[in-house]
């Protein structure tokens, strides 16, 4: 650990925070369906998700070695490009956990290291070979291949599971969802814990505390295990209510299906060196999931919001990189502002997130606002007022209110020979 300046150390500091971020912002990808179903209990599943990310981080180091030493050029990389990197990175993970919205952290630190890189050497500074390969390929492919497998799994789980009873099945995919859940979560601390390793990593050549080309010290392979396995034990409950019932409804069997196909996706995907996106492997598996049981469906809405949330992950966190880039040009007052406004943001948007809280005791609450589940029919509702609303009588108006109509609507389709009660004029 020699050479490790200050602002070197600050850039560890920010990256093992960025790690954090991708902890609690990614648990949604191991744990959504077994917390959804019932499988486990929402505290128990974030402890044991935690634990296993640490298991998985000491398992590879091939990820680590593409973003180190493949995706951008180590000479000439400063150590302020990778604090710029993890600017865009960090408020990327948060903005878009604040929202509910499971997007990529490894893209987003990917997309923050490729605008810092070419705000500071151009073009030539990143390797677009590698971008294509190990990032833009998997990201496209990931998604398909497990929700096409999901789907497949699933289907194949209904019809085996049609021969015993569904008591006896429900109990029997439970206990599996388990057992898959722990795998995702081993093969989430093998994929993503290695994106930080790799980027520490980078940060010490850049400084000269290491030589180019080596592979991540045992103290980086630590750190990085336990910072993203703290970030896991915290529960990024806004995802997992948006994973696990945002964008369809799930069983125990769809959820073992759904977990088993995203975990070896990314298990494959680690021991070739390819920099996964978890979170688009385990969307693209539930989403695939939903589709395997007859009658199942996918909120197209969420999923359409959740699409875009990944086509600006890149951009987006390069951008911000970018800026800050620029900014810490002009020397020590540049790096001390961009902290600041690190910082800040950071306060801003945890602020923000207390005014609506979501943690363990209400995630499996649907919201309808983040799920779009209030847009999907919207002429159902102008015809549920005319069908069981009274007409408003001589010098009075008519007020429905949405919870006159949720207490209607139900009880009028519940019992079709019992007329509903009328709604109230005011």
């Amino acid at each position: 650990m020699e050479h490790i300046t200050l602002l070197l150390g600050i850039v560890i500091i920010t990256a093992l925070v960025f790690d954090f971020t991708n902890g609690f912002h990614d648990t949604a990808n191991a744990m959504a369906t077994t917390i959804s179903t019932g499988a486990l209990k929402p505290k128990t599943a974030v402890a044991m998700s935690a634990v296993l990310n640490l298991v998985g981080a000491f398992m590879s180091v091939e990820v680590a070695k593409t973003i180190s030493k493949g995706l951008v050029n180590e000479e000439g990389i400063q150590p302020e490009v990778i604090f710029a990197a993890l600017v865009g990175a960090i408020l990327w993970n948060l903005v878009t956990w604040l929202v509910g919205l499971p997007s990529s952290s490894s893209h987003a630190l990917m997309g923050g290291l490729i605008g810092a890189a070419v705000a500071s050497a151009g073009l030539g500074a990143v390797n677009g070979d590698v971008v294509v390969t190990k990032v833009l390929i998997p990201a496209v492919a990931a998604p398909i291949v497990a929700g096409v497998a999901s789907m497949l799994a699933a289907r194949l789980t209904y019809k085996l599971g049609g021969k015993v009873g569904e008591k006896t099945s429900t109990k029997g995919y439970r206990a599996g969802q388990i057992a898959s859940a722990g795998l995702v979560s081993l093969a989430h601390g093998t994929n993503d814990a290695q994106k930080t390793m790799g980027i520490i990593t980078l940060a010490l050549v850049a400084g000269g505390a290491l030589a180019p080309g080596s592979n991540p010290p045992v103290w980086v392979i630590v750190s990085a295990g336990l910072a993203i396995a703290l970030g896991t034990s915290i529960g990024g409950w806004r995802i997992i209510r948006t994973m696990g019932s945002g964008l369809t409804d799930l069983q125990p069997q769809q959820g073992f299906a759904a977990q088993t196909s995203a975990a070896s996706v990314i298990l494959a995907s680690s021991s070739l060196g390819f920099s996964l996106s978890t979170t688009h492997a385990c969307s693209g598996a539930v989403m695939g999931a939903g589709l395997g049981r007859k009658g199942g469906v996918v909120r197209w809405s969420t999923a359409t919001r959740m699409f875009i949330a990944w086509g600006l992950t890149l951009p987006a966190a390069a951008l911000v990189a970018s800026g800050a880039e620029l900014v810490m040009r002009t020397g020590d007052v540049g790096v001390a502002a961009v902290a600041v406004f690190l910082v800040a943001s950071c306060v801003a948007i945890w602020v923000i997130s207390r005014r609506q809280v979501v943690d363990h005791t209400n995630v499996n609450e649907i919201d309808a606002a983040s799920t779009g589940a209030g847009d999907e029919h919207p002429g159902v509702v102008t015809t549920a007022i005319a069908a069981v609303a009274v007409p408003p009588t001589a010098g009075t108006t008519a007020a429905v209110t949405d919870e006159d109509l949720k207490a209607t609507i139900p009880a009028a389709t519940a019992n079709p020979a019992t007329p509903a009660a009328p709604a109230a004029a005011v």
